[in-house]
């Protein structure tokens, strides 16, 4: 990060000029080729993630959660209305638009505008979402919406540090691992460190570049299999850079 000397010959970072703070997320839905993103909505979402969340073999999802797995759809519609009304945790649903159907969420959390820092949180994806186009595109819509409509500087990811799915995960989506927070949190009765992930704006464009490419029709074959990996994608950009 570049500094600069004061009057007292002291090292300071560099001015932001023009700063005036980022903007709260609206209440518009994201829309991309295969996915939509909308603020939850209990009566609209709840049955189908449900659904959605009950294929999965067993509760292993849920393990690095601090809700869940849920027992019957009562318990769930519960958990959904907690997290509509919430503004911070401010949670998503992911919309499949081939088939209409809710399929995961995820949240934009601790929004600081001031200091243009926000975090996706809360991420929790169902079987018919994992390892999807879907799933890409979702976090590339969040990250476009973060940085060019909001005007953020600052996007962070955050898990347990014992949660490998996670962290790689966040890797893959072009975040930079920043360090482990200690003993951050207690849920579900035991301890959390917690893994730090960045990406800041000025690292944005490239990243762009990388999920438009990777995100395009011509990237994938007959069988709907990836002809190149965004993680290649995303290496290739930042070393050209």
């Amino acid at each position: 990060m570049e500094s600069r000397l004061n009057a007292f010959e002291q090292p300071v970072g560099a001015p932001v000029p023009g700063w005036n703070g980022a903007q709260a997320p609206g209440p518009a839905p994201l829309a991309g080729r295969y996915c939509r993103i909308e603020r939850v909505d209990v009566e609209r979402h709840a049955e189908d993630l449900y659904e959605a969340y009950r294929l999965a073999a067993d509760g292993r999802d849920w393990t690095y959660l601090a809700v869940g797995p849920f027992d019957s759809l009562a318990a769930y519609q519960e958990h959904l209305t907690r997290a509509a009304a919430s503004a911070d945790p401010l949670h998503h649903t992911v919309i499949d638009t081939a088939t209409g159907k809710a399929v995961g969420t995820l949240a934009l959390m601790r929004i600081d505008r001031p200091n243009g820092v926000i975090e996706v949180g809360h991420v929790t994806y169902s079987p018919r979402l994992k390892r999807t186009r879907i799933a890409t595109e979702a976090m590339f819509l969040l990250m476009r919406e973060v940085f060019e409509t909001l005007g953020y500087r600052r996007f962070e990811w955050k898990c347990d540090s014992l949660n490998e799915p996670s962290r790689s995960a966040a890797l893959r989506y072009g975040f930079s691992f920043e360090g482990i927070f200690r003993q951050a949190l207690v849920y579900r009765g035991r301890n959390r460190d917690t893994a730090w992930f960045s990406i800041i704006d000025g690292e944005w464009p490239a990243l762009r570049e990388s999920y438009t490419r990777w995100l395009d029709a011509g990237n994938f074959d007959a069988q709907g299999q990836q002809v190149e990996r965004l993680a290649d994608l995303i290496a290739k950009t930042r070393t050209a850079a």
